[in-house]
């Protein structure tokens, strides 16, 4: 591999976040890195980033012997959104940028903080453990073609649809919230009987398969003809 082509492949991809949620966290993001004192560097983020997963599966985990842990692990979902939003936007401010090295830490750490959050809903007494492993694969799936975009197209998509990691985590406090004062009584569908956060999970799930399939059908049309070109040059 020639180093000097694979840095500026990863130097110029163009990143794509148009989620939902984005006017709101992207000012905040700002005002935040202007804020962080000088001690604070995107590696120390990181780092904050993966133990917030880590409360998360410990409060989810905790929450087999009292619905009060819910919060923990809600709270371990905001410091995973603090330290993983907010380690690229403070090296992007200080020009501390580090392309190769950032893009690999951030998103094999993204994998990990995946796999916990979603073991941490299995071993809840609130979701399926199987439920829970179905979803996770799925966003594995979406996580594989957003690097295979990357490397192909030059392009790494965070949101589908307006829809991306912050509003994951998002939709996770507010189901915790949720269950923690209403319960998570069981309902029917289709004669298929499962708690209101095993639908809740089943329904994430459904939408990250058919984003997959949507996506890799559109891009494998768009780059039917690419070799072709390629080979032409």
């Amino acid at each position: 591999m020639n180093k000097q082509n694979f840095s500026k492949d990863i130097q110029e991809h163009k990143r794509i976040n148009d989620i939902l949620l984005g006017p709101l966290e992207r000012p905040a993001l700002q005002w935040l890195a202007k804020k962080m004192p000088g001690w604070v560097t995107p590696d120390l983020l990181t780092v904050v980033g993966f133990l917030g997963s880590l409360i998360a599966l410990a409060g989810y985990g905790l929450s087999s012997y009292d619905p009060v842990f819910l919060w923990l692990a809600s709270l371990g979902f905001m410091f995973n959104w603090f330290g993983d939003s907010l380690d690229g936007t403070l090296a992007r401010y200080r020009h501390i940028e580090r392309p190769i090295y950032g893009f690999y830490i951030d998103h094999s750490m993204d994998i990990v903080t995946e796999a916990l959050f979603f073991l941490g809903l299995g071993i809840s007494p609130y979701v399926r453990f199987d439920v829970a492993l179905l979803a996770l694969i799925g966003y594995f799936m979406i996580s594989n073609l957003v690097y295979i975009q990357t490397c192909v197209m030059g392009e790494f998509r965070i949101s589908y649809a307006g829809l991306g990691p912050t509003e994951v985590r998002v939709l996770a406090i507010a189901a915790n919230t949720a269950i923690f004062f209403a319960g998570n009584p069981q309902i029917k569908i289709f004669g298929i009987s499962n708690t209101v956060f095993d639908w809740l999970v089943i329904a994430v799930m459904i939408l990250l398969y058919t984003i997959f399939t949507a996506s890799w059908i559109i891009n494998a049309l768009k780059l039917r003809g690419a070799d072709d070109k390629f080979n032409n040059l």
